[in-house]
C-alpha cells in the first residue's frame, strides 16, 4: 500500500516539473511521412522522405530528409496549403536552396513574420493549416512535375506530454488496482 501511495506522489511530482517548465509548451512540433502514393495523382516511387518542423513563435525549422528519387534530381520542395488530404493546394513556403540531388538533408530557419508567403498566404492561415491537417511539403522533379512524393503535414505530441501521459496512467491503473483489492478482500 505504502508502496502505491509513493507512486502517486511520484506522478504527482513528475506532472508540477512538467507543468512548470514554460519552454516546452512553447514549440509546436510537426511531421510528415513523404512517399510517391500519397501525392495526388499517386505514383509508383520508391523513394521516401521524412520532413520535421519545429514552430517556436514565428520561427518554423525545418529539416527534410529524403533518399531514392527515381524522378531525377529535385527542381523544387515546398509546403502546400491549405486543402483536406488528398487534394492539391498552391505552394506557399518554398524551400531555398534545395538539394538537387536524389538523395539528401535540407536544413531551414524561416521568420514567418516576415516571410513573404506564394499564392497570398499568410502566417495565421498557414500555422492554422498546419495544426488542422490541411498543408503537406513535396518534392518535385522533371519526371513528377506535381511531385515525386508528398506528405501531410501533422502535429505531433511533445514528449513530456507524452511522458506526463503515460505517468498519470500508470498511477490511475495502480489506484483502480488498489481499490479492485480492497473491495475483494473488504
Amino acid at each position: 500500500m505504502t508502496s502505491c501511495k509513493q507512486l502517486l506522489a511520484g506522478c504527482a511530482l513528475v506532472g508540477a516539473i512538467y507543468l512548470a517548465t514554460p519552454a516546452l509548451g512553447d514549440t509546436i512540433s510537426y511531421t510528415a511521412s513523404l512517399n510517391g502514393a500519397s501525392e495526388n495523382p499517386p505514383n509508383a516511387s520508391t523513394a521516401t522522405g521524412m520532413a520535421t518542423f519545429l514552430l517556436t513563435g514565428d520561427i518554423l525549422d525545418i529539416h527534410v530528409e529524403y533518399t531514392g528519387i527515381i524522378g531525377g534530381n529535385p527542381s523544387a520542395a515546398h509546403i502546400h496549403c491549405c486543402a483536406p488530404p488528398g487534394t492539391n493546394a498552391p505552394v506557399w513556403v518554398p524551400f531555398a536552396n534545395f538539394p538537387s540531388t536524389t538523395s539528401g538533408t535540407y536544413n531551414a530557419t524561416i521568420d514567418l513574420s516576415t516571410f513573404v508567403f506564394s499564392g497570398g498566404g499568410s502566417e495565421a492561415a498557414l500555422i492554422a493549416g498546419m495544426n488542422s491537417g490541411l498543408a503537406y511539403t513535396n518534392i518535385h522533379n522533371a519526371t513528377f512535375p506535381g511531385g515525386e512524393i508528398r506528405g501531410q503535414i501533422e502535429v505531433t505530441p511533445e514528449s513530456g506530454t507524452l511522458l506526463l501521459f503515460g505517468t498519470g496512467t500508470v498511477g490511475l491503473l495502480l489506484l483502480l488496482r488498489r481499490r479492485g483489492t480492497r473491495v475483494r478482500h473488504g
